[in-house]
């Protein structure tokens, strides 16, 4: 099989800890073709009828930073892929929205690609927990000031986010008394401009913030408690945090079989969820992460079990359409 993986920049990404590399790795060891292909290079071309990209194959490598041997760029119709892994990082933008639309028609024409691109576009990271409230902290997402300062002053003690943000940014920790709540009301608002996400303060962050994964509906067995630096509220190894694999608690596993049947129904191949204490935060999809450290502190080999699952997800769902596309064109 030859896989292809949308992806940032490939000299942006870090080998060390990078998910994107691990799963390309791993397809490689598993006797699989790799190519990476970055957004801008996706386009529709009506004489071919096909969703193309330029794409470069590559040979996976075991070094900390040359983690490539770029091989031979040419044209694919994506419809000849086995399958389209969509790893690009947000911002969630006009453009990552305009890559679903090109993955949506190659889809159309025969394409597999996970996370499918419906799914992507009509999954908010943050909002989503709404579906599930039952599992998660008291949460209030609104743009007017008031609203979040009557949140503020209920909950004494929560935490403020915008919705399309990652790694931590733009997070920030605001209590009842403090003497810039207006300030940061305001910044993260654009003056009432946008919505953001308050959530109550949950204690619980001091023992991580855990990223639980979940692969085509089945539950990865570990989770990474991501646990802030001193004098941090943030555990999100972006903003310095510690990342410490362990196994799902109950309440870990509970929450994630809840959601596991109901996401990969969506088409939502790979996610992420994050639990504090015993509350569901996020549920992330774009382009979820964690996978080198568990594997480095369990031995249980995320990516590969990623690899497997979607092997398996290929041979249930041939290609239908094998038309000529760009490339022989």
């Amino acid at each position: 099989m030859h896989f292809a993986f949308i992806v940032d920049p490939p000299d942006s990404l870090k080998p060390a800890k990078d998910s994107s590399i691990a799963m390309m790795r791993a397809a490689q060891a598993a006797g699989h073709g790799v190519s990476i292909i970055e957004a801008p290079d996706l386009f529709w071309d009506s004489q071919a009828d096909a969703v193309a990209a330029e794409a470069l194959s590559i040979t996976l490598t075991a070094s900390a930073e040359s983690w490539y041997v770029p091989g031979e760029r040419r044209t694919l119709a994506l419809r000849d892929v086995d399958a389209i892994v969509m790893r690009k990082d947000p911002p969630f933008d006009l453009e990552y929205v305009t890559a679903t639309w090109l993955l949506e028609r190659a889809e159309h024409d025969g394409a597999r690609v996970f996370n499918r691109p419906r799914a992507l576009r009509d999954h908010s990271e943050k909002l989503s927990i709404a579906e599930f409230a039952r599992f998660a902290a008291p949460t209030r997402v609104a743009r007017r000031a008031e609203a979040i300062d009557a949140f503020i002053d209920e909950h004494a003690d929560v935490i403020l986010k915008p919705l399309d943000g990652m790694g931590g940014a733009g997070v920030f920790r605001v209590r009842r008394d403090d003497p810039n709540r207006n300030a940061i009301i305001e910044a993260l608002t654009d003056l009432g401009g946008r919505t953001i996400m308050a959530q109550r303060y949950l204690p619980a962050i001091s023992d991580g913030d855990k990223r639980i994964l979940i692969i085509d509906g089945e539950v990865v067995p570990y989770c990474l408690a991501r646990i802030p630096r001193s004098g941090e509220t943030r555990g999100n190894l972006a903003a310095g945090g510690r990342g410490v694999a362990r196994p799902l608690s109950p309440r870990d596993r509970e929450i994630a079989t809840a959601l596991a049947p109901v996401l990969a129904a969506r088409g939502l191949f790979l996610v992420g969820i994050d639990v504090i204490g015993d509350c569901l935060t996020e549920i992330n999809v774009t382009s979820p992460t964690c996978m080198v450290e568990i594997q480095a502190q369990t031995g249980f080999d995320v990516a590969a079990m990623f690899i497997t699952a979607l092997e398996r997800a290929v041979r249930a769902a041939p290609l239908t359409s094998r038309g000529a596309g760009v490339a022989d064109a």
